[in-house]
């Protein structure tokens, strides 16, 4: 009687990747874990961590030594795996960096799930494409690159635009934001992103100020964690509420989805601990009748959005996904062309990692 596999091994790469635009002075480059789980019958799946900033060095350790610990000799079975992982893991927190380590984890047991099968596939395909929009890091940026970066999205043919928010005086957002719908035009969507810069009165004034240009969303317009201030300012403006990329777990879904706090949630698949939760996350939203709309990596997010249950679209950062970056090779697990992105059918999660030893620690 041959035994059921198990997990044999743990390894975790650090790379660090330039960004060719970068993200402001203090975010030059992102972090990437690759996370590699060997099984004990051979098998290899690959997953990964990430953080834009802060963090990659206490993720690397926690899981290069106790998530490690832990999985070793355990069933290779995603759902099963993340529950027992996150009650391991709750002694350092519920959430940040230990969702963010069980990621690299739940990402390489979805990959060895789908074995030679293309990702959405697995999951349950809902759709053959979903609509891209493009998105920058870019309240930094000066008027004019500004507007030329709304112009290069205009070309390429997105359906919808994203651009930061929060400068220290309201009418220069508005000045930007003003100059971007202009170039944009009036049948393209277009969304703000404040990152958490506003207080509630800020915010208040913010979104009644824009309002005019005809927003889809104003996007974590106050603190992430501040749930009854976003139900309050959610009360008195008519511009939808996204929220989520800041939050980690099913919980802090819950509450923002029953207290009445967004009309968008976007949870970011690393940082939420990987496909397992964020599909639990888009289920509970469905129940609200919320829209799940995933943040960022866009190799991940649009493979899962072209299965999650209500309709989507997905973010591209100009030159920020991982195959702009160099982190993955071609041939890639997605395409986009024309403003919508679709799968290619590449087996497993679909990333072509380069050799370990090409990376830059």
């Amino acid at each position: 009687m041959t035994s059921k596999p198990v997990i044999a091994d743990l390894v975790v790469t650090p790379l660090r990747v330039p960004l060719p635009r970068p993200w402001g002075p203090d975010v030059p480059d992102n972090h990437v874990l690759r996370v590699d789980l060997r099984l004990s019958d051979g098998r290899v799946g690959t997953g990964l961590s990430w953080t834009p900033q802060i963090g990659a060095q206490a993720v690397r350790a926690l899981l290069a030594h106790d998530v490690r610990d832990f999985v070793v000799g355990r069933d290779p079975h995603p759902e099963v795996l993340w529950d027992l992982l996150w009650r391991h893991l709750r002694e350092a927190g519920g959430g940040g960096l230990t969702t963010i380590a069980m990621a690299g984890v739940d990402l390489a047991l979805w990959d060895l799930r789908c074995g030679t099968a293309p990702l959405p596939d697995v999951l349950g395909r809902r759709r053959e494409s979903v609509p891209v929009y493009g998105s920058g890091v870019n309240l930094h940026y000066a008027f004019d690159d500004l507007v030329a970066q709304a112009r290069r999205w205009r070309r390429a043919g997105y359906p919808g635009v994203k651009v930061k928010v929060g400068k220290p005086s309201l009418a220069e957002d508005v000045r930007r934001v003003a100059a971007v719908r202009e170039v944009i035009g009036p049948d393209t969507l277009l969304m703000v992103d404040a990152n958490q810069r506003w207080d509630l009165p800020r915010a208040r004034r913010a979104v009644a100020a824009l309002a005019e240009f005809g927003l889809y969303w104003v996007e974590e317009p106050l603190p992430a964690d501040d749930v009854e201030a976003h139900v309050r300012l959610r009360e008195c403006v008519d511009v939808p509420i996204a929220v989520g990329e800041s939050a980690y777990t099913l919980h802090d879904f819950r509450r923002l989805l029953a207290s009445g706090a967004c009309d968008v949630v976007q949870p970011n698949v690393v940082r939420v601990g990987g496909i397992t939760p964020l599909m639990r996350i888009a289920e509970l939203a469905r129940g609200y009748d919320v829209p799940t709309f995933p943040h960022l990596l866009p190799e991940l997010s649009g493979q899962v959005a072209l299965s999650l249950p209500l309709p989507c679209m997905v973010e591209e950062v100009e030159d920020a996904s991982f195959a702009a970056l160099g982190v993955v090779a071609a041939p890639y697990p997605i395409a986009i062309a024309d403003g919508r992105l679709t799968a290619t059918g590449t087996p497993g999660l679909g990333l072509t990692w380069p050799p370990p030893d090409s990376g830059r620690a």
